[in-house]
């Protein structure tokens, strides 16, 4: 049996590799925030980050809903896919991590111009002055496992059927 040509239910082959990992955690800028509400509700919010050195870092305003999940329980899934990207096929990776709220000026004097240079490359003091708020607040999000990943690329006709060889099976 191949994948993507005989079966599509034993995914495990089409994890993303390291290598991959990093190329796509560097071309993307948006990634989905999940966290839990306090009544207990899955939620997500879509958010741009910043990628350096193995941790994922974001802003928002304090008294944002998932800034008060981040403080109540510290566990979050980042989902990021190569959506919008110039990577081919279709990647993901549902990135496990313990988020740490940051409210120091140490960490906002390093973050809000790499940020801003990264998200607004034309204009990058404007947008650091946009972002250097009284109640604004840094994520910094140490990932803890790659929850789910998936690299359509590795099956033949890019996941949709087709590409080499033929089915060998109808049903």
């Amino acid at each position: 049996m191949a994948v993507g040509i005989d079966d599509n239910e034993d995914l495990t082959s089409l994890r993303v590799d390291a290598r991959t990992q990093e190329r796509l955690l560097d071309a993307q800028r948006e990634c989905t925030f999940a966290f839990t509400t306090k009544e207990g509700w899955p939620a997500g919010v879509v958010m741009s980050y910043l990628y350096r050195d193995g941790t994922f870092w974001l802003t928002a305003a304090s008294g944002r809903a998932h800034v008060r999940a981040a403080r109540r329980d510290p566990r979050v899934t980042l989902v990021v896919s190569n959506a919008g990207t110039d990577l081919p096929g279709r990647r993901m990776l549902a990135v496990r991590g313990r988020v740490t709220v940051r409210t120091d000026e140490e960490t906002k004097r390093w973050f809000y111009p790499a940020f801003a240079h990264q998200h607004a490359p034309n204009d990058p003091d404007a947008f650091e002055q946009l972002l250097d708020s009284p109640n604004r607040v840094v994520l910094e999000v140490r990932p803890v496992r790659i929850a789910v990943s998936h690299d359509s690329t590795k099956m033949p006709g890019d996941g949709r059927g087709g590409g080499t060889g033929t089915r060998s099976t109808r049903k």
